[in-house]
C-alpha cells in the first residue's frame, strides 16, 4: 500500500452523511451541492434505495463514480460511496448475513487507506434491537482490525447512533436511560478508540461543544441547535497525523443530519 506523504502536497476531502433518502436529497438538491462543494469522496448512510431505484447518471454526471449498497427491505437503510476516483477494490457488506441484507456496510480500498463506510442500528425501537447495535459494534471493530493486521491503515465513519460524551448532546442528564446515550452504548466507543481507532473531531477539538450532527426534526430543534453529534470519522492510530482539518457541515439541511468530513493530506 502506497504510504502516506510526510510532505502534505495534496489534501483528500472525505465526507460522510446520513441522507435519510437518497431520492429525497437528489429532489432537495444533493447534486447540485456536490457539484459545487466536490470532496474527493462522499460516504453516504440510510440510502434507503436499492440500486437499481438510483438514478447514477445524476452522479456520474458530475465526476463521480458510485457504489450502491441497498438494504433487502425497500424503503430501508443502505449505505453507498461516491469517489472522483475509482478505488481499487469494493466491498459490500461485512461479512454478517443479517446486517448486509440491511445494506450497512461498504469498503473501498484505495492506495493510501481502507475506507470503511457503516450504518450503525437505532436501538430504540426494542432491547432486542439494542443487543443488534452493539453486536455491529463488534463486527465493525473486528473488520477494521483484520484490515490493520494486513498493514492497511483504516478510516471508518457513519452515522453510529451514540453520542458519546456528554458535550455531544444537548441536556445529558435527561437521555441517560434512552437508546443513543446509554452507558453501553457509549462504552463500545470507548472501545474503539482504546482499539486504536481515533474520533478526528475530538481529537482536534477536545473541548468544542454545542457541535451537533443530527436534530429532530420537531420543535424547530435545528434553529435552536438542540441536536446530538451521532455521525463520527475515526482514523486508525497510523494516519492520524497526516488529518489536516476536522468539520461539521450544521448549515446543511438536506436531512435530518448534516454531513461532516475530514481533509487528509496524501502523496
Amino acid at each position: 500500500m502506497t504510504r502516506i506523504s510526510s510532505s502534505r502536497q495534496e489534501a483528500v476531502t472525505v465526507l460522510s452523511w446520513n441522507v435519510n433518502g437518497i431520492r429525497s436529497a437528489c429532489r432537495k438538491g444533493i447534486v447540485a451541492w456536490l457539484k459545487q462543494k466536490r470532496p474527493d469522496i462522499l460516504c453516504l448512510q440510510e440510502i434507503r434505495a436499492r440500486e437499481t431505484e438510483v438514478e447514477k447518471s445524476l452522479f456520474e454526471s458530475v465526476g463521480y463514480c458510485s457504489y450502491w449498497n441497498g438494504a433487502t427491505r425497500a424503503g430501508y437503510g443502505g449505505t453507498a460511496i461516491l469517489s472522483l476516483r475509482a478505488p481499487m477494490k469494493v466491498t459490500f457488506g461485512i461479512g454478517d448475513p443479517a446486517f448486509d441484507a440491511e445494506g450497512r456496510t461498504v469498503i473501498a480500498e484505495f492506495p493510501e487507506f481502507v475506507l470503511v463506510n457503516s450504518y450503525f442500528p437505532n436501538g430504540n425501537r426494542s432491547q432486542l434491537r439494542l443487543l443488534e447495535k452493539l453486536r455491529f459494534y463488534g463486527v465493525v471493530l473486528d473488520k477494521c482490525d483484520a484490515i490493520r493486521r494486513q498493514g492497511k491503515q483504516v478510516i471508518v465513519c457513519g452515522d453510529l447512533n451514540t453520542a458519546h460524551k456528554e458535550m455531544d448532546l444537548v441536556n445529558p442528564a435527561a437521555n441517560k436511560s434512552k437508546s443513543g446515550f446509554l452507558p453501553e452504548e457509549r462504552a463500545w466507543i470507548d472501545r474503539m478508540i482504546d482499539a486504536g481507532y481515533i474520533d478526528t473531531f475530538r481529537y482536534l477539538y477536545p473541548t468544542a461543544g454545542n457541535r451537533f450532527t443530527w436534530w429532530s426534526y420537531t420543535c424547530r430543534s435545528w434553529e435552536r441547535n438542540r441536536g446530538w453529534r451521532f455521525d463520527y470519522i475515526f482514523a486508525s492510530r497510523e494516519l492520524i497525523r497526516y488529518v489536516q482539518e476536522s468539520f461539521i457541515m450544521s448549515s446543511v439541511r438536506y436531512s435530518d443530519h448534516c454531513p461532516i468530513g475530514i481533509r487528509l493530506a496524501v502523496d
